[in-house]
């Protein structure tokens, strides 16, 4: 049987890395237990079209910030981890100094006193010196420190296909296996690689969307100029 994953939503920019990696992690059958900070609900309303009632839905367990006496907040719970998604520099600062104000702050703190993985998708930038060297204390305690940094070698054709590589790197830092992007597998194989397979709940894989309708002799800089228009457009 599989152990939950905790994930905790915080309010940096960035929540749909969150609200994303529950509707994969539902989609997947992983099992999962969600704390929501104060701020993050708030950015709900700001980033995205979901409410609160819509992000708790796609959690199995879902706690309140204040509940420190909640499940998670004992080491003798059993999870395979947990992933703060996207991480607030506030949020970072408290784990990096054991502050245990609140059941996200206690529940990263049992997890790395347990030994288990603890992913920080920390949302900031442009970062000064006391960002990076909470990022280095949080990391000498045993965090993993994965700032949701665009990658490109598997050739994105939409803002969510780069979200979801973002994800899928945390993922596999605990350990949970999927198919959100092209995996690199050698430069002889081409700059994507080869996929591993179709990606989450039956989507093709990044690269793959759309083959069918498009000419077999079409050029790839029509198809990179698209690519760009895309993504130009859904950044607006």
């Amino acid at each position: 049987m599989s152990l939950p994953l905790v994930v905790a939503i915080t309010g940096a920019t960035g929540v749909v890395y969150g609200v994303e990696m529950l509707r994969v992690l539902r989609e997947l059958g992983q099992e999962t237990h969600l704390i929501l900070s104060e701020a993050a609900g708030m950015n709900l309303s700001i980033e995205t079209e979901y409410s609160l009632d819509d992000v708790r839905a796609l959690a199995d367990v879902v706690y309140p910030n204040k509940d420190v006496g909640a499940a998670v907040a004992s080491g003798s719970f059993r999870t395979r981890g947990m992933i703060v998604a996207p991480c607030t520099v506030k949020t970072l600062s408290a784990i990096a100094n054991s502050f245990t104000y609140n059941l996200v702050v206690r529940a990263a703190d049992v997890t790395l006193k347990e030994r288990r993985p603890l992913v920080l998708m920390v949302r900031e930038t442009p970062l000064h010196k006391g960002h990076l060297e909470l990022m280095a204390r949080a990391a000498d305690c045993g965090a993993t420190i994965l700032p949701p940094m665009p990658a490109f070698y598997h050739q994105p054709e939409s803002i969510m296909d780069i979200v979801h590589q973002s994800i899928g790197k945390a993922l596999d830092q605990v350990g949970v296996e999927h198919r959100l992007f092209r995996r690199w597998s050698g430069h002889a194989r081409g700059a994507a690689g080869r996929p591993d397979g179709e990606a989450v709940a039956g989507e093709p894989a990044a690269g793959e969307r759309g083959a069918g309708e498009r000419g077999a002799g079409e050029p790839r800089a029509v198809e990179r100029a698209a690519t760009r228009e895309t993504l130009r457009v859904a950044s607006r």
